[in-house]
C-alpha cells in the first residue's frame, strides 16, 4: 500500500507560488481625481476628537471617498472597487449628518459658551454634559438692575444656585461690607453648601447689584434631580461650589485684623502673623473677623475667634 501524498508535486507547488511579474510600469500617472481623493483622505485622517474633530474627520473622508467613487467608475472600471468606495462614501456622509445634528444640540448662546470655557471646560466636562446642565436651567438668563437686590438678609429663601455672568454684586451683613462677587463666581455657594437637600433656610447676607448684572440660576429641586440621574455632574458641581467658597474665604483674608491691627490669617486659624513681643505673650482679647462661612449657620455670618492660649 502506497503512503498518501500530503503535498502536491514540487513542480505544481512551484507553479502555485510563482506570480506573473510586472513586465513594464504603466506610463504616466493616475488622473487628477485619484490624487485629489488621496489628499482628502490624508487630511481626513488628521482629524481630532470631540464634535468638531469628528465633523472635520468625516467631512474630508466623505469628500475623499466621493472622489475615489468617481475615479473607480471612470478610470478603474471595476464593479467591486466602485461599490466599495460608494458604500464608504455613503457611511461617511451619514456620519457627517449625524455629528452635525448632535453639534446643533450642544451649541449655546455666547454667555453660556463663556461660562463653559471659564468654569467647566478646564475640568474636562464634555459639551454633552454641559448641555444637560444648561437644559436644567432651561437656558434662561436673568437680569438685575443697578441697586436692586438679589437676596435680602433674613428674608430671601435659599431655593436656587446661581452664577454671575456679568456685572458686580456687593455682599453686606448688617450694613457691613464683606466682599464683591465678580463674573463667573457663584452668588450663593455658601448658602447652597450649608443646607442639606431636605433642609430650608434664608440668606444671612444682602446681595445688591453695583451695576446691571446678568446671571444664570438653577432651582434646587431640579438640580438635585439632575444630580440623582448623573453622579458625574453632581461631583463637578460639588467641586466648583467648594472651590468658589474657598476663593471667597481668601478674599476676606485682607480684612481680618485683631484689636491691635495685626493681620489674622484665615488659612491658619490658630496663629497670628505677629512678632513674639513680651506684652503679647498672653492675650485674653478676641480676634474679630468681618465675616466667615460656616456650615452650621446657613452661610455667611460674622463670628469671633479667640486667640490661641499659651501652653507650657
Amino acid at each position: 500500500m502506497e503512503a498518501p501524498e500530503f503535498f502536491p508535486p514540487s513542480e505544481n507547488l512551484t507553479a502555485a507560488v510563482v506570480h506573473p511579474l510586472c513586465e513594464e510600469w504603466k506610463g504616466g500617472s493616475e488622473g487628477a481625481i485619484f490624487h485629489l481623493a488621496s489628499i482628502f483622505l490624508v487630511l481626513g485622517f488628521m482629524g481630532g476628537s470631540g464634535f468638531y474633530g469628528l465633523l472635520y474627520l468625516f467631512t474630508f473622508l466623505t469628500l475623499g471617498f466621493f472622489c475615489t467613487t468617481i475615479w473607480s467608475w471612470s478610470d478603474a472600471c471595476t464593479t467591486d472597487t466602485f461599490l466599495w468606495n460608494f458604500a464608504l462614501f455613503g457611511v461617511c456622509a451619514v456620519q457627517v449628518v449625524h455629528v452635525a445634528y448632535r453639534l446643533r444640540n450642544v451649541t449655546f448662546e455666547k454667555e453660556f459658551q463663556d461660562l463653559y470655557s471659564y468654569l467647566f471646560k478646564k475640568l474636562g466636562v464634555s459639551l454633552t454634559h454641559f448641555g444637560k446642565i444648561v437644559a436644567c436651567c432651561e437656558g434662561d438668563i436673568h437680569t438685575i438692575e443697578k441697586d436692586h437686590c438679589f437676596a435680602m438678609e433674613g428674608k430671601t429663601a435659599i431655593d436656587k444656585l446661581s452664577v454671575l455672568l456679568s456685572g458686580r454684586i456687593r455682599v453686606t451683613v448688617n450694613g457691613e461690607f464683606l466682599h464683591d462677587i465678580y463674573p463667573f463666581q457663584f452668588l450663593d455657594s455658601p448658602e447652597w453648601d450649608s443646607l442639606r437637600p431636605s433642609e430650608e433656610g434664608v440668606f444671612q447676607v444682602t446681595l445688591r447689584a453695583d451695576n446691571c448684572c446678568r446671571y444664570v440660576s438653577w432651582r434646587r429641586k431640579k438640580l438635585y434631580l439632575l444630580f440623582a440621574k448623573h453622579r458625574y455632574i453632581a461631583k463637578v458641581f460639588a467641586l466648583v461650589v467648594r472651590n468658589d467658597i474657598a476663593d471667597k474665604l481668601y478674599s476676606l483674608n485682607d480684612k481680618a485684623f485683631d484689636s491691635r491691627g495685626f493681620r489674622y490669617d484665615l488659612r491658619l486659624p490658630t496663629y497670628c502673623h505677629v512678632s513674639p513681643l513680651p506684652e503679647l505673650d498672653r492675650t485674653d482679647g478676641f480676634l474679630r473677623v468681618p465675616a466667615q462661612y460656616d456650615r452650621g449657620h446657613r452661610g455667611r455670618v460674622p463670628i469671633t475667634i479667640t486667640a490661641p492660649e499659651e501652653t507650657d
